[in-house]
């Protein structure tokens, strides 16, 4: 296999030369990242010194600290795995995660992290999308379906109780997708994510597979957390706070990277008319200053059963508004219900000046409107 190798200069010439020749690789050059001032001479390493990986097909590390420190490492590994090439040291390797081709216009949405505002960007994609396209979304969990679930129709409060009844996740981000924008969706699973974002194991290629049977103009893919749907589509949006680690290659293989709270803001949209007292649940802080309704009791503890617990024993309300997400409906709903209060689920509407025209250019030119 032909291979770049990561050398510094506080490594003796001679003994990369000897390291290069014992590994088992190809060497077609060698990346000089540091250390130079330890150098008498011009170093030869038997191979050329090289600014670009070239026709190499892994990069290979023979340097070490203190010119390399774990977090320039990371930033080496971002660049290498977004050329497609493994990286590899003595004791380590990150190979770049695996896209499925697929056919049809696509954009992802990725991000950084758990709760940053990913699944609201993703709706807020498909949403301004099928206003003139054939829109659907494919989504992945960890609390997904074991067979990729295709909801055509937006479930109601009673659907989502009834499921959760079942023993189902009832607040699966696909389910609250078809939820609050209406559009077709295939909510899918994964297990596990990799440090690059590739999960250990999904059936995201099977949703894919049964989103293309709907024909759509444009599929939307929502990730996971920090882990990125393996299809290889036309566009990325990653939703970043934090560029740290391999988040670095996230933000290279993206075409428009926002960051929560300076690219964007998120608010809380009812997504019917308040009525009464109203008490707030939500899993961030989502700010509830907007609201036209009295409110009397906001927690943010929606992804905490035992704090909510707690709070909902304290709460007299009429009306709960609540994010769907986490215990929204298991927890929040049913006592709700119990007590003869209304239920209104809350969008997380994305305010950005701009970004329309921004998320607008990342579709094909021939599915655009």
């Amino acid at each position: 296999m032909k291979a770049v190798a990561i050398v510094d200069g506080e490594h003796y010439p001679d003994v990369v030369r000897d390291a290069l020749h014992e590994l088992p690789y190809e060497f077609v050059g060698v990346m000089l990242v540091g250390g130079t001032e330890k150098l008498r001479d011009a170093p030869d390493y038997g191979v050329p010194i090289v600014e670009e990986p070239g026709e190499a097909e892994i990069v290979v590390d023979l340097s070490d600290e203190p010119v390399l420190t774990p977090e320039l490492r990371l930033a080496l590994a971002s660049r290498f795995l977004a050329l497609g090439l493994p990286y590899v040291g003595a004791d380590f390797r990150f190979d770049p995660p695996t896209f499925h081709p697929f056919e049809l216009p696509s954009i992802a949405v990725i991000g950084t992290g758990k709760r940053v505002g990913k699944t609201a960007m993703t709706g807020h994609v498909a949403r301004l999308l099928s206003r003139d396209r054939h829109v659907v979304v494919v989504a992945m969990g960890r609390g997904g379906p074991a067979e990729p679930e295709l909801v055509a129709t937006p479930p109601t409060l009673d659907d989502l109780v009834a499921l959760s009844r079942s023993g189902r996740h009832a607040a699966s981000d696909h389910l609250e997708t078809a939820a609050l924008v209406g559009v077709s969706t295939v909510g899918c699973r994964r297990a596990g994510g990799g440090m690059a974002g590739a999960p250990f194991a999904s059936n995201v290629l099977e949703g894919a597979r049964l989103a293309a049977l709907l024909e759509p103009d444009v599929v939307v893919f929502d990730g996971s957390g920090a882990a990125i749907p393996p299809i290889e589509t036309s566009a990325r949006i990653l939703v970043a706070h934090d560029r740290s680690g391999l988040n670095a290659y996230r933000v290279l293989i993206s075409d428009l990277v926002l960051v929560p709270g300076e690219d964007f803001t998120l608010r809380l949209r009812p997504a019917e008319a308040l009525e009464g007292r109203v008490a707030v649940f939500t899993t961030g802080p989502a700010p509830t200053e907007h609201l036209d309704a009295e409110v009397v009791h906001v927690s943010r503890n929606l992804a905490r059963r035992d704090l909510l617990a707690e709070e909902l024993a304290q709460v007299r309300a009429d009306t709960y508004l609540v994010e769907l997400k986490a215990a929204a409906i298991d927890v929040v709903a049913e006592h709700a219900r119990a007590r003869g209060a209304r239920v209104v689920l809350a969008d997380n509407e994305v305010v950005a000046p701009g970004l329309d025209e921004a998320i607008l250019a990342l579709v094909p030119e021939g599915v655009r409107a």
